[in-house]
């Protein structure tokens, strides 16, 4: 071993050892005679003395030395003077007197400094650029680190409760999943490609099928979709599917996992079981499938109020059969002229004609253009119903349910986040069950929410041929602060009902044998009933660690535009590997 410690293990304890360390030169300088290295690795920070009385040589070369040279010392440990200790270094109590310097490999100077502070104000293509030396720091080491622990977690969690680890393919056929694939042309099947998994979802289903009826893996998946701060085109997730079980069954697994997780991250565990919420109550209390719970400024809903209110605008809504609906922005009656600009903006592209609000004054009164409209009665249901208080801003819409929950959902979260009422150090975890099996595509035709294997509610059955819409699913949700951290969903393992779903989805049977046969045979073949999840691992870090990006928690990731900054990815290929997949480029404006 070229080392006996690294260089964040040495404490007062290990005083008049002779070690050996290696690392990277964090800072050198130069006291009067006396050289002091700060020398680093992934454990920690070493102070290490050099002085021309014990080597002239080692002092000279120490020197020598600039940042980021890589280095190798021997010497031996000696408790710091007592107005010398470090206290914000766990080995701040002792140094190294070097006798021996060895420098390993020089280094350039870096195009931007390594240290956690002045580096977090780098543009992040530089970064990323430069990754290997991003990498170098504290901060990414510990972010890595931690992600190591939360999967070794998972791992283990999932071993106590008897599940098996397995690969599934990588190179597989192109399904739909509700996102861009990405192909990879076959060289021996000329015109033909594989596709990149979405996700393992018909391999998974397909290993319970097998008989293995706890199934467990550290996925990587592929889409080639817009990308975003919280997107990757490849992303990894903790990826499940079980057999002979019921929803309850899962949602009680995953409550257990994500209570070995905090502890594993560091953070507080929750209290057991998780909250649970429908998807139909989420959207109706909070404007979200993926609700922040850690504030309140809960939606509250009026139609009784304004039904057959003098304020047409109200009134007429609830005559239609739509809502009316409001939340209060507590203390935001100040806010600017500005900022309600943008929110009017906000409910027209949203498709509401705009936003009724009432500002509470300092002395009480609420200023509004509409509450001249309003009765004395309805004031007093307005005023306990929204809990209205000097300061207040109330903020109503009133149009479709959908739109209406849309829109106050968003004003929600930017009232929240403006109040400084959503507290960072807090960690507010839901499930939200009961989704829509079917959602609206653009065109007005029908595709599913989560994806075409998932099982109807069995009361809804007899829905799927009259009223598909209103079908709900057997799916679930997690959702941390207010971002959805995994879902998945019990499956459907009656291969007619398989078929219906097809069907009811507008796939035509040619299409449905040439992409889903398989599945349909080994349905026909004994498929138990099964049910599944998949977390995002990068998402779940992102948000135990506190960073704002997935990017911040993987080793090499992609920019926002899908790019390898550092290995120029993609890039194009030469004329004899296009011809060997039997490729030809068109002209590409």
């Amino acid at each position: 071993m070229m080392r006996s410690h690294t260089c964040g293990e040495l404490r007062p304890t290990h005083a008049g050892h002779h070690v050996e360390l290696c690392g990277w030169v964090d800072t050198v300088r130069d006291h009067g005679g006396l050289i002091f290295i700060d020398l680093r690795d992934r454990h920690g920070l070493a102070q290490v003395v050099f002085d021309p009385r014990d080597s002239q040589e080692a002092w000279d070369t120490a020197q020598a030395t600039r940042s980021e040279y890589v280095i190798r010392i021997a010497g031996v440990v000696e408790p710091r003077p007592a107005d010398m200790v470090n206290a914000k270094l766990p080995t701040g109590g002792i140094e190294v007197r070097a006798s021996r310097i060895q420098v390993l490999n020089r280094s350039q100077t870096p195009p931007f400094p390594l240290d956690d502070e002045e580096a977090g104000k780098v543009a992040e293509d530089l970064r990323l650029t430069y990754r290997y030396l991003d990498l170098r720091r504290p901060l990414m080491q510990q972010r890595l680190a931690k992600r190591h622990a939360i999967v070794l977690a998972a791992r283990r969690y999932f071993d106590r409760h008897g599940f098996v680890e397995v690969e599934t393919p990588i190179l597989t056929k192109s399904t739909p999943e509700g996102a861009r694939d990405y192909l990879v042309p076959s060289r021996v099947c000329p015109g033909t490609f594989f596709a990149l998994p979405q996700a393992p979802q018909q391999y998974k289903q397909l290993l319970m099928m097998a008989g293995l009826d706890r199934y467990v893996q550290i996925a990587r998946c592929f889409r080639d979709e817009d990308l975003r701060a919280d997107r990757q085109p490849e992303f990894t997730q903790i990826d499940v599917e079980m057999s002979f079980i019921e929803q309850e069954d899962i949602l009680t697994l995953v409550d257990g996992l994500v209570a070995s997780i905090c502890e594993a991250a560091g953070r507080p565990v929750p209290s057991l079981p998780l909250p649970r919420m429908t998807y139909a109550e989420a959207m109706s209390r909070y404007g979200s499938d993926k609700p922040d719970l850690r504030f309140g400024m809960e939606i509250s809903d009026l139609s009784a109020i304004f039904r057959g209110s003098a304020f047409k605008v109200f009134a007429g809504a609830v005559e239609k059969g739509n809502v009316v609906k409001a939340i209060n922005a507590k203390g935001l009656a100040g806010v600017p002229i500005r900022v309600m600009d943008e929110w009017t903006v906000l409910a027209k592209d949203a498709g509401l004609a705009g936003l009724a609000f009432i500002r509470v004054q300092d002395d009480g009164t609420w200023k509004s253009p509409i509450v001249k409209f309003f009765s004395d009665a309805e004031k007093e249901a307005l005023r306990a119903a929204l809990d209205i208080r000097v300061g207040d801003l109330v903020l109503f819409a009133a149009d479709a349910p959908d739109r209406v929950h849309t829109l106050l959902g968003r004003l929600r979260l930017l009232a929240g986040g403006m109040a400084g009422v959503v507290k960072d150090d807090t960690f507010a975890f839901t499930w939200v069950t009961d989704f829509p099996l079917f959602e609206k595509t653009e065109e007005g035709g029908l595709q599913s929410m989560h994806h075409p294997f998932t099982s109807p509610n069995p009361e809804d059955l007899p829905l799927l041929d009259s009223d598909p819409a209103k079908i709900r699913a057997r799916a679930y949700d997690i959702v941390l602060n207010g971002v959805e951290l995994g879902g998945g969903s019990i499956r459907i393992h009656d291969p007619a009902v398989q078929q219906r779903m097809f069907q009811a989805l507008g796939i035509p049977d040619a299409e449905i044998e040439d992409r889903f046969g398989h599945l349909i045979r080994a349905l026909s073949f004994g498929a138990p009933p099964h049910g599944g999840i998949a977390l995002g691992l990068d998402r779940l870090v992102m948000l135990m660690v506190g960073a704002t990006s997935i990017r911040d928690v993987i080793a090499f990731p992609k920019t926002q535009k899908a790019m390898d900054l550092m290995m120029n990815a993609p890039a194009a290929v030469d004329a004899r590997q296009l011809r060997d997949i039997h490729i030809r480029l068109a002209g590409i404006e």
